[in-house]
């Protein structure tokens, strides 16, 4: 995986002293004086994961021009255990600094939503997660009852957070296939995994045409290749944790094994389980032509590289997974209060997106990773110049016109192949200049925060026993990555 060529912000570890418990928090980059990026837990969370989880924060938010920066948090420890809240809660009280002012987070692999927004009120922070951003608006309980209203409102039965990531995704999808010159009506598809993100990237694709003949669960791979699957009986037949009841299978629905899902005959795969799960290994069998990752980081760059060789094409994550993390901050920001308005908005920026860094990256005969990062790097930058880094420039919130938000009437959101639109305009040729140096934090001493460059504690030094990590960075560790299930056993990520 690429990454930005600087050091982490900040690094914060967190052992808990009643537990085995660690936590961990990476603050990327400060864009506005702020960074998102959720909170996960499970067993063998490390600071390494965090730390590639919170860069891929920075890229999405860079790609998407959201004048926030990157994030992450972090616990190493078992979400099903019954201490788990108890845990959550004293992390949150011991980072308690960060997210009054500097850390918006949200739900992730082994945290939901509603789970932490709990944890936020238990521990006196505020009413969410967004706390940090709320805080800021002008008018805080408008903000808060916009985002009461519009993680709450539901289209075809889903919520925002369950819908617009996969909606993203299938859109991503569809505009990469019609810069192929497939046609939706003719193109065929095959998804692993079959969670919140799968399931509604299924969903939508179903809806634009795309033939799904292929979808695999903990169990394998359901296919048919002959009429495709019918993807709302799936749906419909669907566990809390993504397993689909094989009793309701049609007469000449097959069941293969799991793996079988790289080497179909189809024009797109969707990876939207874990990470890593197409390597240098494996990637010889795909037969497909376009890869659109909802997954984070579901190929290892061994295995891009030799896929670009061949001519197949790779959405990155960071481009096609981030409708989740934009459909939230439009809606903390003022530009769309539901989810058809969000999903709206999703597709009128996602779709030129893709075609101008796909165009981008046939011109310079590089990746589509590259060339997105490339971009993202050049936004980032632009955002830090205009509304600066970790002393804003110019306030989160009046970026925004105010009293013109982005609405689109509540109601099925329906994945269209939409009217061409012109590309994004290609970024300049040079290499962009690089990220500004941010010295690494001293060690802390005694459980209290070090002084950083750029960085002040808000409130002092913390009680809990907290400690600043050095900033020395690591390949990414072949780690899972975020998920969403429905009913969460993963959660939704910001």
């Amino acid at each position: 995986m690429q990454v930005l060529e600087h050091e982490p912000y900040l690094q914060v570890t967190w052992r808990d002293t009643v537990t085995s418990a660690r936590g961990y928090v990476v603050i990327d980059q400060l864009v506005t004086g702020i960074a998102t990026g959720g909170l996960r837990m499970r067993p063998g969370c490390t600071l390494n994961e965090v730390t590639e989880l919170a860069r891929e924060m920075t890229l999405k938010m860079g790609a998407f021009g959201i004048h926030v920066g990157g994030a992450k948090g972090g616990i190493d420890f078992d979400s099903t255990d019954p201490r788990a809240e108890e845990v959550r809660e004293r992390f949150l009280e011991a980072v308690r600094p960060l997210l009054e002012r500097f850390w918006v987070t949200a739900g992730d692999l082994g945290t939901q939503q509603e789970q932490l927004d709990r944890a936020f009120s238990r521990v006196g922070i505020g009413e969410n997660s967004f706390h940090a951003a709320v805080v800021r608006a002008p008018a805080a309980d408008e903000v808060s009852a916009r985002i009461r209203h519009a993680f709450t409102a539901e289209t075809e039965g889903l919520k925002l957070s369950e819908l617009v990531g996969g909606y993203g995704v299938a859109e991503a999808a569809l505009a990469a296939l019609e810069h192929r010159g497939i046609a939706a009506g003719s193109a065929r598809a095959v998804l692993q995994g079959f969670g919140a993100m799968g399931g509604s990237t299924a969903r939508y694709l179903d809806r634009a045409g795309v033939k799904v003949v292929g979808i695999t669960d903990a169990q394998g791979l359901i296919r048919n290749t002959e009429r495709g699957l019918d993807v709302d009986l799936l749906l419909a037949a669907r566990s809390p944790g993504g397993l689909i009841d094989r009793s309701v299978l049609r007469a000449d629905d097959e069941e293969l094994p799991g793996d079988s899902w790289l080497d179909q005959d189809v024009d797109l795969l969707v990876p939207a389980a874990v990470s890593y799960t197409i390597t240098a290994e494996n990637c010889d069998r795909i037969r497909g032509s376009i890869i659109a990752e909802a997954a984070n980081v579901p190929t290892t760059p061994e295995a891009e590289q030799r896929l670009l060789e061949r001519g197949v094409t790779v959405v990155p994550d960071f481009i096609a997974n981030t409708g989740a993390a934009a459909g939230a901050w439009w809606v903390i920001l003022g530009e769309v209060v539901s989810p058809g308005g969000a999903c709206s908005r999703l597709s009128d920026e996602i779709r030129p997106l893709v075609r101008g860094l796909m165009s981008r990256a046939d011109r310079t005969g590089t990746s589509m990773r590259t060339a997105g990062v490339l971009f993202a790097r050049e936004n980032s930058q632009r955002m830090i110049r205009e509304y600066g880094e970790a002393v804003a420039y110019r306030d989160l919130y009046p970026a925004t016109p105010q009293g013109q938000p982005f609405i689109e009437p509540d109601g099925p959101a329906i994945v269209e192949l939409a009217e061409p639109v012109q590309p994004v305009q290609p970024v300049r040729h040079e290499e962009p200049a690089p990220f500004a140096p941010t010295a690494a934090p001293a060690s802390g001493a005694g459980g209290h925060f070090a002084e950083t460059a750029g960085y002040n504690p808000p409130n002092g030094a913390y009680t809990a026993a907290v400690e600043l990590s050095d900033s020395g960075r690591e390949p990414a560790a072949a780690c899972p990555a975020y998920w969403p299930g429905p009913a969460d056993p993963a959660g939704e990520q910001l």
